[in-house]
């Protein structure tokens, strides 16, 4: 039996804009985990973004407005703005290590999804991050069938154990612990709705009534102004 207990998680990303399967998911981990919050780190300028032709990110300041108010409601969700404040491209080994730092000797739960986390080796200093934090991958059906093992990223294949179940690793030498989350899906992404946003259609219960209201106020996905190219 891996341990599992900790108290403080990590779920950092663009939020381009934040949304409800952003919420759900950070709700999900807590209650599986027993965390004592969720942290929210929008990035600054995301290092894996790609560009597309007529698509925006929309500015730091936005995005971190919007996420204010996605969970002002909840007393376990919090947001951070280190990266912004930091600046340039934003690597989640130096966002590990800066709260880690503050909240030692205690390690922070770092979220991520199961899409993201197969493809860590080609992340900064990959193999740093497993001794930096716990991992949540976060999964939903049908790959909530398949075993943690299948997704290992090569970094870290030979330095963990995985339990029979392939639910759970231990670090062997970092002591740190990655835990499968499966989760109900929510077929939500940003990407669409901003295409919704851009063809002026409804994006009604995709969104927090005010990150919605807040949105439509500020042209961030219709105008140059408030947002930039990918």
């Amino acid at each position: 039996m891996i341990a599992t207990q900790a108290r403080i998680g990590i779920l950092g990303g663009t939020f381009n804009p934040i949304h409800i399967a952003h919420l759900r998911a950070a709700e999900e981990v807590i209650a599986a985990l027993d965390l004592e919050r969720v942290i929210f780190v929008p990035s600054a300028d995301p290092p894996h973004k790609v560009d597309v032709p007529g698509d925006r990110i929309a500015s730091a300041q936005l995005r971190l407005e919007w996420i204010r108010l996605a969970i002002r409601d909840n007393p376990r969700f919090e947001v951070d703005t280190l990266e912004i404040e930091r600046g340039g491209s934003s690597y989640s080994v130096d966002t590990l290590r800066t709260i880690g730092e503050r909240i030692a000797p205690e390690k922070p739960v770092f979220i991520i999804g199961q899409d993201a986390f197969v493809e860590i080796d080609s992340w900064r200093e990959p193999e740093a991050l497993f001794a930096l934090a716990h991992f949540a991958v976060i999964t939903r059906p049908p790959l909530a069938l398949a075993s943690l093992t299948d997704w290992l990223p090569r970094c870290i294949r030979d330095a963990v154990e995985t339990d029979p179940g392939g639910f759970t690793a231990r670090h062997r030498e970092a002591d740190t612990w990655i835990r499968r989350i499966d989760i109900p899906a929510l077929e939500i992404s940003s990407s669409d709705i901003r295409t919704r946003l851009r063809d002026d259609r409804s994006v009604r219960y995709l969104l927090p009534a005010a990150v919605e209201e807040a949105i439509e106020k500020s042209g961030a996905y219709r105008d140059v102004e408030g947002a930039r190219r990918t």
